[in-house]
């Protein structure tokens, strides 16, 4: 299942340990449609998992017009690749993980893997090489020239083919801004999930990368993501779910999905003084700006 048929294939989150798993009721629509720049909605969560097509339409009832469906592994990629061919609401992100690198290599299949991805990556409705980056968190030393190799070759494939980057950043702060300045950043730079602080929000929108703000950014501890959102300059900031994974407070634990993107987009208006209509005009064109047209 999956490689032959990516159709097929789906992955299950744990629902162990999680408490209360059921949706979250809808929240009031946006004013002006905005668009989720990161999820992964292979995997099934929830107490009644929900088809792609209920996943978009239960988001477009609320003003997200559109979904970038992030990949971390051949599989994943694979069926990222395929949504995007399938749904106008769908564009693609296709990469190895920074957390699958080394057990890729571990089993001399690393560069098969990126190879697929390089074929993936031609596809007309595939516009990122994501996610990609490093983890410091997950990876023992041992696992971390892996990550590094991988990292290094999907920025030459965002290179190759003109396209965004979407970069994973745990831990790992230093050496991915060092990477990126010693290989050279794709043109179209996205740290998704970003983790970082105020001073290096700074430098990476002095860089010329764009900061996407998942639902983390509402969650009390989260004091340094509120910070870094302060300095970005709003044509430098994009908003994610990661969904299934970073529901934002009030539903912190429950399953996430793109039809919530408007509690994130809310508190982030709040936070920043401006009025939502303006933050979802500026978020819709950042997103169009990174990957292009979602009916093209």
């Amino acid at each position: 299942m999956g490689s032959d048929d990516p159709s097929q294939y789906v992955r299950q989150r744990s629902q162990d340990g999680r408490g209360d798993v059921r949706w979250p009721a809808a929240p009031e629509p946006l004013p002006v449609p905005v668009y989720d720049n990161h999820a992964h909605l292979e995997i099934e969560d929830g107490d009644e998992p929900r088809s792609l097509d209920e996943q978009l339409d239960r988001a477009q009832a609320v003003g997200v017009a559109g979904v970038v469906q992030a990949g971390g592994d051949i599989e994943s990629s694979r069926w990222s690749a395929w949504a995007a061919a399938q749904h106008p609401r769908v564009l693609a992100a296709v990469a190895i993980h920074p957390n699958e690198a080394p057990a890729y290599r571990a089993a001399g299949r690393l560069d098969e893997a990126i190879a697929v991805i390089d074929e993936l990556a031609e596809q007309s409705r595939v516009r990122a090489i994501g996610e990609t980056g490093l983890d410091f968190f997950r990876t023992e030393p041992e696992g971390m020239p892996a990550q590094h190799e991988s990292f290094e070759a999907h920025i030459a494939l965002a290179h190759k083919y003109g396209i965004a980057m979407q970069i994973h950043d745990r831990d790992a702060h230093d050496a991915v801004l060092e990477t990126l300045q010693r290989v050279g950043a794709p043109e179209r730079t996205v740290f998704h999930c970003f983790s970082g602080d105020a001073e290096m929000a700074r430098l990476c929108a002095d860089r010329g990368y764009w900061l996407s703000f998942a639902g983390n950014v509402t969650f009390k501890n989260a004091q340094n993501l509120r910070d870094a959102l302060a300095v970005v300059p709003l044509e430098r900031i994009l908003v994610e779910t990661d969904a299934p994974f970073l529901t934002p407070t009030p539903h912190r634990g429950r399953p996430n999905a793109p039809y919530l993107i408007p509690v994130t987009v809310r508190f982030m208006a709040a936070e920043l003084g401006v009025e939502v209509d303006e933050l979802c005009t500026q978020l819709a064109a950042n997103t169009l700006e990174v990957y292009g047209p979602f009916d093209g």
